[in-house]
């Protein structure tokens, strides 16, 4: 793969370079662009513009003034040629890349680059002119990577990788198993000191174990002995219920003979009681009739005695006859005076018609209402949402006046000041125009704040200069506040027409002048107008950007804007030439909060006329109510008119039930009936002392057979109760026995611990555990065996249960480690192999390409008569992240050979290091071309020429890889080859384009200037 061809247009504004398959010598003075060749190849191969040490971005590599940049490369391939294009945006800086003129991806570019083998960011193929320094400062170990990557085999530098992942993998494990086996160490070591003690430990274990076998084993013993007493006792209580029952079963018959005549007894009860009230009450009212007939006698005794006084009283009870009577007389006529009741009816059918009307208006108009109130709630609502749309409004006004607070403190002390003394003013004062100015988009607001000034943005506008010299003297005077003032022109500036229609303009992409951006009051459109001159400043485009230069020439515009620049023209007095100058637009910081003035008026207005249909809502409301309030008076009021007639319509029917109650009189139809009530109460008792005769003889049987029953119950609820106090010990000691054997409440016993399974009533198990078989059966026979356990395990003093923990986990520990470490060991052979196998494909190739590069680099030494060797260093085998490339050389005979550094040699030695290793790597690169940019600017003119013959005669041999060597100059008489292809660069302001130039047009010229120049 070779170089074919190179167009770029970053530097120049296109420049085409045609390489030789060998040796490139390009040539020019300082500052023609011979760099800028090294750095299209760079770029256009998808190297980092960093790399080249010049600009981080790709877009500074453009030519100035350019908005576009494009780099194509032709590369020679067996397979086909291979074009890359790349083309930069400056604006963006961003890069398109296109293989064969089809669109890809820089991923994709860079694949195929490496996929030749080129490596632009490999120091030893790609050497650029602000990176030779850099070379010499290669450490050991980089300079290594480079030469592996640079002609080493494609696998060379995996295996180098591979060796030192495998390498750090192996110093872990070592690491990780020496730390292991150490510590493994020191446990088993602790452990032997401690195995005494655990096995007195376990000794003692073993008598505490039979101690808590036979202490589990004791309240089994008991509970069995309790238990069988509890099956005794449940028996006997057996027997007793079933007696208790038979005897019950006998009682039966004589208990439902005594429920009914109870029954029958309580019915007779019931009515002797009440024949007995009855009876109280006749004989209380014939004792008050008995009263009565002796109060008579005692009456009529007084009577004949008192003759005089009794005619008075018949006198006074004719005369209550009298009134009685007049009082009925009068009664009487009020009926015959009553109206007819057929007379009142049309009244209240009249009136009943009336209510009904009223009460039908009444519902009209309470829907009325009802339809007001929701129209009012309705209204109420839309002036709540535009007062809220208001005041959002305001807000975007805070966040600018917020900003002027920030930045401009005094001004905005000075506004609030203003705004509460308006009327110190005869004239309009408008605000800082910052607060005044509305932008329509505040996309557009840069180029208001890069045209005005921020002392003039801050400035308050007044239309008087009287009104301007009060508020200067107030605010900087008295108040000692920092503020700007400006007078508006007295004739209006606002409405001026430009100079220029804006249809003219389009045509270069302006699509509006500054005024048409914003709105503002009257007075500060004015001032702006006539000191800014904003309508006749237009705005443009990208567009305009690119079309400038025509722009200039043919508007004569003074001042423009582009998209991102602010441009002005001016006419110089002396050569009468166009001087233009341009600035990048700030960002803007005041502007950018748009209110739409207009808008907020809109919803102002709406609001007065909510307001407006709110209060005539109101109002109508208010008259509903009041008409509502009318007619419920009027209904009120035919209500008690028909109240009033319905009363009268009823007055005669009450009337003559008046005289009725008058006129009757009640009849005594007392009769003496306290004779038949005892005759019906003496039945009564002979009937219930039969059936209490009854009742005692069936309650002396039932008494009879209730003493042999609770004689029985009694029986039976000791036996009961002796049955749940062995039960509840039970229980109590199948508790105790399940504590002592771990089991819970809910848990079966284990069969192991069982020999018989009999059922007790709590559904528990009652035999002794199986391991308890060989014990002891009886409580006396385990109280000794206790006691005996008991003082053998006191004999085993001072041992420490932590001591036994903490060995059993060293013992688990151990086994673990022990495992650990064999996986770990296992582990480190596998890699101690792995290092063994990719070290012996690694290293042989590496030693033998070393010593290649160290025979032709003493060769080229030798041939300048000095020394210089290459070797492969480490200072230890094992450590493959330590190994390097070592340049030593020796320039003069009495010194040694010294290690190629950036401080031992000086600039012009190390440039010819360089250079020579950089030629023993030729012939031996497998990289399709390298490049070497002003290597040689540091030699002196003896190592110069010597190593220009020796670049000549390496990179023009069969088979070679295609070479770049850049230089600004060259010495005399230097030996050249036929393979070489020299390229000189020019650059100058009278250089033809290149399209204009004809190299065999210029040849000819050239042999005929010759050919005349005898003759002349």
């Amino acid at each position: 793969c070779r170089s074919q061809g190179l167009t770029f247009s970053i530097t120049y504004d296109i420049c085409e370079v045609s390489p030789g398959p060998h040796l490139n010598m390009i040539i020019g003075a300082n500052g023609t662009g011979k760099s800028s060749i090294v750095c299209a190849i760079c770029l256009g191969l998808a190297g980092k513009p960093a790399f080249m040490g010049r600009a981080d971005k790709v877009g500074f590599f453009v030519k100035r003034g350019c908005s576009k940049g494009m780099v194509e490369i032709e590369l020679f391939r067996t397979s086909g040629n291979l074009v890359i294009t790349r083309e930069i945006d400056v604006a963006k800086n961003q890069s398109s890349w296109f293989i064969n003129k089809k669109s890809t991806t820089q991923k994709v570019v860079e694949e195929q680059v490496a996929a030749l083998n080129i490596q632009v960011g490999n120091l030893c193929q790609f050497l650029p002119q602000d990176k030779v320094g850099e070379f010499a400062k290669l450490s050991k170990i980089e300079l290594l990577e480079a030469t592996e990557k640079s002609i080493g085999p494609p696998e060379m530098h995996r295996y180098h990788c591979e060796l030192k992942n495998f390498r750090e993998k192996e110093k872990q494990l070592e690491t990780s198993c020496k730390e292991k086996t150490e510590y493994l160490e020191k446990m088993i070591q602790r452990n032997e000191r401690y195995k005494q003690d655990v096995e007195r430990f376990y000794e003692r274990k073993r008598h505490l174990d039979l101690i808590e076998m036979l202490e589990a084993k004791r309240p089994w013993v008991e509970y069995e002995n309790v238990r069988q007493e509890y099956e005794e006792v449940k028996l006997a209580r057996d027997r007793a219920k079933e007696e208790v029952r038979k005897l019950k079963e006998g009682q039966i018959p004589m208990t439902r003979r005594i429920e009914e005549i109870e029954k029958q007894r309580h019915v007779l009860e019931a009515r002797i009681k009440e024949k007995a009230t009855d009876i109280k009450e006749t004989s209380q009212k014939c004792k008050q009739k008995q009263d009565i007939i002796e109060r008579k006698d005692k009456q009529i005794e007084e009577l004949q005695q008192a003759l005089t006084v009794k005619q008075n009283e018949e006198h006074d009870r004719q005369r209550r006859i009298s009134n009685t009577r007049k009082m009925i007389e009068d009664l009487q006529n009020e009926l015959k005076s009553a109206e007819n009741c057929e007379n009142l009816q049309p009244q209240i059918d009249a009136i009943t018609n009336d209510l009904r009307r009223v009460q039908d208006e009444k519902a009209l108009c309470e829907g009325e209402v009802i339809d007001k109130r929701g129209e009012k709630e309705s209204l109420e609502k839309e002036r709540k949402s535009v007062g809220d749309n208001i005041v959002r409004f305001d807000n975007l006004m805070n966040q600018k006046e917020d900003k002027l607070r920030q930045r401009y403190r005094d001004t905005y002390d000075a506004v609030l000041w203003l705004r509460n003394n308006r009327d110190k003013f005869k004239q309009r004062v408008c605000e800082p125009i910052m607060l005044t100015i509305n932008m329509k988009d505040n996309k557009n607001a840069k180029y208001i704040e890069n045209h005005i000034s921020s002392n003039d943005l801050r400035a308050f506008v007044f239309e008087s200069q009287e009104d301007m010299e009060v508020f200067l003297k107030e605010i900087r005077d008295n108040k000692k506040l920092r503020v700007n003032a400006v007078i508006a022109p007295k004739s209006s500036y606002a409405d001026k027409a430009p100079s220029r229609s804006l249809n003219e303009l389009k045509q270069y992409g302006f699509f509006s002048y500054l005024r048409e951006l914003f709105d503002a009051p009257d007075p500060v459109m004015s001032f702006l107008c006539c000191h800014y001159h904003i309508h006749e400043v237009p705005v443009g485009t990208e567009r305009t950007r690119e079309r400038i230069e025509r722009v200039i020439q043919e508007t004569r515009l003074k001042q423009m804007y582009t998209a991102e620049e602010k441009y002005v023209v001016k006419t110089s007095f002396y050569s009468n030439k166009v001087i233009s100058s341009n600035t990048s637009l700030k960002v803007a910081q005041f502007l950018t909060v748009t209110v739409d003035l207009e808008q907020r008026r809109h919803l102002e207005e709406q609001l007065k006329e909510i307001n407006r249909k709110l209060q005539a809502v109101e109002a109508g409301l208010i008259a509903l109510c009041e008409r509502n309030k009318h007619l419920e008076h009027k209904d009120n009021e035919l209500r008690q008119k028909k109240k009033e007639l319905l009363e009268r319509k009823t007055k005669k029917r009450q009337l003559e039930q008046k005289i009725s109650s008058k006129l009757g009189s009640l009849k005594l139809m007392e009769q003496d009936i306290c004779t038949s009530l005892h005759i019906q109460k003496v039945d009564l008792i002979l009937q219930n002392t039969t059936v209490i005769s009854e009742q005692n003889k069936l309650e002396s049987d039932y008494m009879a057979a209730s003493s042999q029953l609770r004689v029985s119950e009694q029986h039976f609820i000791e036996l009961d109760e002796s049955r749940q106090r062995l039960l509840q010990k039970c229980k109590e000691l199948m508790k105790r026995a399940r504590q002592v054997c771990n089991l819970g409440a809910e848990q079966t016993v284990p069969q192991e611990y069982q020999t018989q399974v009999p059922t007790i009533p709590n559904g528990h198990n009652s035999s002794p555990p199986m391991a308890f078989q060989d014990l002891p059966n009886t409580l006396d026979e385990i109280d000794a065996l206790l006691t005996e356990e008991r003082s053998r395990a006191s004999c085993f003093t001072g041992l420490n249960p932590t001591v036994v923990e903490e060995y059993t986990k060293r013992e688990e520990e151990i086994e673990q480690l022990t495992e650990e470490l064999k996986i770990k060991k296992v582990e480190l052979d596998k890699y101690k192999e792995n290092i063994s196998q990719v070290k012996e494909r690694w290293l042989n190739p590496l030693k033998e390409l070393v010593e290649k590069i160290n025979e032709k680099f003493s060769n080229f030494f030798s041939s300048m008569q000095c020394a210089g060797e290459v070797d492969l260093h480490t200072e230890n085998e094992e450590d493959y992240d330590k190994y390097g490339i070592r340049i030593r050389v020796k320039f003069r005979s009495s010194t040694q050979l010294h290690e190629l550094t950036p401080h031992h040699q000086s600039g012009g030695e190390r440039s010819v290091s360089t250079m020579l290793y950089l030629m023993a790597l030729q012939e031996l690169n497998r990289c399709p071309f390298r490049v070497v940019d002003e290597i040689n600017q540091g030699m002196d003119p003896i190592n110069e020429r010597r190593v220009f013959e020796m670049v000549v005669n390496t990179a023009c041999k069969e088979n070679t890889s295609q070479y770049f060597f850049i230089t600004p100059k060259l010495l005399q008489n230097l030996p050249y080859s036929e393979k070489m292809t020299v390229l000189f660069v020019y650059n100058g302001p009278h250089m033809l384009e290149p399209n204009r130039w004809n190299l065999k047009a210029f040849q000819r010229r050239r042999r005929r200037i010759t050919f005349t120049q005898p003759s002349q």
